[in-house]
């Protein structure tokens, strides 16, 4: 197993890195936008910006989603998200644990400042849950059916008036699975 990450991996921990380009990130999520745009929202001159979106970009992160025309024949690259994806399943147990600790970092900002905004009066939902549950192959595959659909169901019906929330899943076996018998590898 080699010990070194693959390269998009390397570029996506470092992108998600920073909790400047975490906000960048979460602001395309919910709509493209330009440089000018972005550092608007921010409040930080726009050329700060570019190199932060050349690092999201090179994690593919980020892509630019079109080009916008402005006066004087100049135009301006308008960025948008790209769904990030876990490695794939050839991927190194360290290439799955070097995403999984991107996540878990980005997850952790988010917890963070929900923290931060709670305690300067702002309203937030903010729920972790950590547990373990003795589950049949059967329940395990109706679990994850179940909140695979709720998901789904929730990423299509998107709401202007709904909040954007983080929801972060994971189901992972603790020992090894009994087989139903006369089944082998």
């Amino acid at each position: 197993m080699s010990a070194e990450p693959l390269p998009g991996l390397r570029s996506l921990h470092r992108a998600l890195a920073d909790p400047l380009r975490i906000r960048l990130l979460e602001a395309l999520w919910v709509q493209p936008r330009s440089a000018k745009e972005l550092a608007k929202l921010e409040g930080l001159p726009t050329e700060r910006l570019y190199y932060h979106l050349g690092q999201m970009e090179q994690a593919q992160l980020v892509h630019i989603a079109e080009y916008r025309p402005l006066p004087g024949g100049k135009v301006e690259r308008v960025y948008a998200a790209t769904a990030v994806e876990p490695p794939e399943d050839e991927a190194t147990p360290e290439d799955l644990a070097r995403f999984l600790g991107a996540v878990l970092q980005a997850t952790r900002a988010d917890v963070t400042s929900a923290c931060l905004a709670m305690e300067a009066g702002e309203e937030r939902q903010l729920r972790v849950h950590r547990g373990a549950l003795r589950l049949t192959a059967a329940q395990r595959d109706e679990l994850e059916a179940h909140l695979m659909r709720l998901l789904d169901e929730a990423e299509h019906d998107q709401d202007d008036d709904g909040t954007w929330t983080r929801v972060l899943v994971t189901m992972v076996d603790l020992q090894d699975r009994k087989r139903p018998p006369g089944v082998t590898r």
